[in-house]
């Protein structure tokens, strides 16, 4: 995975006063659950279900080993699509805009009477960093993280499609071939026209919002989780904190090395699965231990074979204490008049 250079990690890293999104919940969070937030289907569409909608979705924290990855949806009236975000609000990529302003744009969406709440609705799915690591480690059907992150952006469009939303036209930054992704696509949701393309948040003015609220949702996870480690660290907060939680970020690498656990390693807000800094800290640093593996005979035990006598012994006539606990058999005979 690419490293960002250092003008990304200043843009990636959460600006102080960022705004707390209705996608943050907090109890989930911080237990390293992921979860699902929905806006409101907005007033504008609720009145009429008829009205055609363009859709996008983008993520924002796929390459960070701090903090979940979060996938942003938004939608909107077709007809409002260039003129309001682009030409009113001036949507962008959110690596593009500043942290202040894609704050702002946040803000702005989730505020009672302004255009943008009248006419969008939109929706996060926030991928902890516990799930990811638990599919990414299995050691039998690992679920990579492509895999996570399309099921991730197929449930979000089904979620918008469930409550009656009339979505005529579908953009999505591309999670590997784009081609492969869009035919998958298209068999899923075959009223759509859907658009699956590199760079779509430059592109598309839908999928541009969708990755602001992806990335302010971050902005504030990753903030929330900080502060509840040094609450719990009773540790004074770092106006660095852990930085952008890129393992080439400084900040984040000098975290990562003072504050791993032996044998827990870190907590909820670490990837443990991301190979060149968590996992090589663990595999170097970290206690080894080494799992008892059974033996083959063992693997063909049954409960039984505990609780019953061995045949072809003397003690085929004693039965056992525990295979009678909860009373003996009774004859065939014995219900017979």
């Amino acid at each position: 995975m690419e490293e960002p250079d250092s003008q990304t990690i200043v843009q990636e890293t959460p600006p102080d006063n960022v705004f707390i999104a209705p996608s943050i919940h907090e109890r989930e969070l911080l237990a390293g659950i992921s979860y699902t937030h929905h806006s409101a289907i907005p007033e504008e569409i609720a009145h009429d279900t008829t009205i055609e909608c363009v859709l996008g979705v983008d993520e924002a924290g796929r390459g960070p080993v701090l903090g979940p990855m979060v996938y942003g949806l938004l939608y909107l009236p077709l007809v409002k699509h260039r003129a309001l975000l682009t030409e009113t609000h001036h949507f962008d990529d959110s690596k593009v805009l500043t942290p202040d302003v894609r704050s702002s744009l946040m803000q702005t969406l989730c505020t009672s009477g302004t255009d943008l709440f009248r006419s969008c609705g939109w929706a996060t799915r926030v991928m902890s960093a516990r799930d990811i690591s638990s599919g990414m480690l299995k050691p039998v059907g690992m679920y990579n993280l492509n895999a996570q992150a399309m099921d991730a952006t197929i449930d979000l469009i089904k979620d918008v499609f469930s409550k009656g939303v009339n979505v005529k036209e579908i953009y999505i930054d591309t999670i590997g071939n784009p081609e492969t992704y869009q035919k998958k696509l298209e068999r899923i949701f075959p009223t759509s026209m859907i658009t699956v393309a590199k760079k779509a948040d430059s592109l598309y003015p839908c999928v541009s919002a969708a990755s602001v609220c992806a990335k302010v949702t971050r902005d504030a996870a990753l903030e929330a989780c900080y502060q509840a480690y040094a609450f719990e660290k009773n540790a004074k907060l770092s106006t660095d904190g852990w930085g952008s939680g890129y393992p080439s970020d400084a900040r984040c690498n000098t975290w990562l090395k003072t504050n791993m656990d032996s044998l827990f390693g870190w907590g909820n807000e670490c990837r443990f699965s991301w190979g060149g800094k968590a996992k090589d800290l663990l595999e170097g640093n970290g206690t080894k231990i080494d799992w008892p593996v059974a033996d083959e005979v063992d693997q063909d035990m049954r409960m039984t074979d505990f609780l019953l006598s061995a045949p072809g012994n003397e003690s085929d006539q004693v039965t056992s204490e525990l295979a009678t606990w909860f009373g003996r058999p009774v004859a065939e005979d014995s219900f017979k008049s």
